[in-house]
């Protein structure tokens, strides 16, 4: 069976329909506040993090509104994410899905040797989603009417216990808060501590997806209900399955979502394969479609040195995609009436897989700090702040020791998989749900 997807989906803003929205007279707005009751909420940034931020602050009684930049719905970002009870909390809180309509379970972690024989392996349980399912399942949640796409937020400012949002639109906003979920590109990390930059890890991930139904049957059988390492030296690789495009989670009819990292020289080397086939220079990421033949071409020659299993995989990935592996970290997380949370604060590279849980733990326990002190804002952030900031510092070093080792060969088949939020293994399901 598929998740149930609700098919609504929020519209880009519209200047002139929208027009009598567009709040101009910030004089009358802070005349407006004074009149609430219900602190005022605006989340900059629809994504993952900030829906779940903005569905646990409209639980915790703030009047929320969700501006993001897009002018489509979300669709799939980065292809698989490692399910975590946190990333989840709100579905586990308010209809308690089946975690097997959600998502694709792993039973066995395997690493393969160089010939693509089975070197090690062991019994797991994860469980692995994909980007669209999870953002339309927690978007069904939310009010649309409230979910505003189409809108880049420019700048802001703080006056006494307001912050007034600007957008290119020409729209305008004022709130008791603002909430920066806006990613590793934050504009609200760059203004607030514009020293604060994302840093190179030395490496790229390449990735993509390939239906299992057009896999050869013997590599099917190798990596269909498993999580699948190859460690190398200067490299590693990875496969898991996913739901497919509509949700599918039938063995059979999934993806299998791999990800193969490579060290590149920052300089040079970086900013070309960061040059699309148009020749416009990405920052962080090159989607599906804009990477440049000659980059592909090299990618699926040097795939041939791999176990067969991956070779297969990467020669029948239509178009492949890469990420490039950062750090990065803040010092702080609030800032008056403005918070970061997600990667705007804090990027660990993906071998924790808790990016989206460490995403959806800072919206929920913003909401829950500003439900126990009742509405205080001031309050709230000075209790919120402190625990999130260990969080993510914790998380980014463990991420950074994880890809380290795994990068550079050193990494015992043995050892438990790096996966958690707080701590290695906390985001088994077997362990923490019936």
């Amino acid at each position: 069976m598929q998740p149930h997807i609700d098919s609504r989906l929020p519209t880009a803003y519209d200047p002139e329909r929208d027009a009598g929205k567009r709040i101009g007279d910030d004089r009358r707005c802070l005349m407006a506040t004074k009149e609430r009751t219900r602190p005022r909420v605006v989340v900059i940034g629809g994504s993952i993090g900030g829906l779940n931020a903005a569905l646990w602050l409209q639980d915790a009684g703030c009047d929320t509104v969700v501006f993001e930049r897009a002018q489509a719905p979300l669709e799939d970002r980065g292809a698989g994410i490692v399910l975590h009870p946190a990333t989840i909390r709100y579905l586990l809180t308010h209809e308690r899905p089946d975690i097997q309509q959600l998502a694709a379970a792993a039973h066995w972690i395997r690493f393969l040797d160089p010939s693509g024989e089975i070197a090690h392996q062991e019994p797991c349980r994860y469980q692995f989603t994909a980007y669209n399912v999870l953002y339309r399942t927690l978007l069904r949640h939310f009010d649309l009417a409230r979910y505003h796409l189409g809108q880049e937020c420019t700048g802001f400012e703080q006056v006494g216990d307001q912050v007034f949002v600007s957008f290119a639109s020409g729209r305008r906003e004022h709130c008791d808060l603002l909430v920066c979920a806006d990613g590793i590109n934050s504009l609200g990390r760059r203004t607030l501590l514009s020293e604060v930059q994302p840093q190179y890890a030395g490496y790229v991930a390449w990735r993509g997806t390939v239906a299992e139904q057009d896999l050869p049957p013997d590599v099917f059988a190798v990596i269909h209900e498993a999580i699948t390492y190859s460690v190398m030296s200067d490299s590693h690789i990875l496969v898991y399955p996913i739901p497919d495009g509509e949700g599918n989670v039938e063995p059979g009819y999934r993806l299998m979502n791999w990800l193969w990292y490579r060290n590149v020289p920052e300089g040079e080397d970086l900013d070309d394969l960061l040059t699309t086939r148009t020749g416009e220079r990405f920052g962080t990421s090159v989607p599906p479609g804009f990477v440049q033949e000659r980059h592909l071409r090299k990618l699926r020659a040097d795939a041939q040195h791999l176990p067969p299993v991956f070779t297969t995989l990467i020669e029948r990935t239509a178009t492949p995609f890469l990420q490039v592996i950062m750090d990065l970290e803040t010092p702080r997380m609030a800032f008056g009436r403005v918070c970061l949370i997600g990667d705007a604060a804090f990027t660990a590279r993906p071998h924790v897989a808790a990016g989206s849980a460490k995403a959806a733990e800072d919206g929920w326990t913003l909401a829950e700090a500003i439900r126990d002190c009742g509405g205080n804002i001031d309050a709230a952030l000075a209790r919120w702040e402190p625990a999130q900031l260990a969080l993510g510092q914790q998380v980014v070093a463990r991420a950074r020791e994880a890809g380290t080792r795994l990068q550079n060969n050193q990494w015992d088949t043995g050892t438990p998989l790096p996966f958690g939020l707080y701590a290695v293994g906390d985001n088994v399901f077997g362990d923490t749900l019936a």
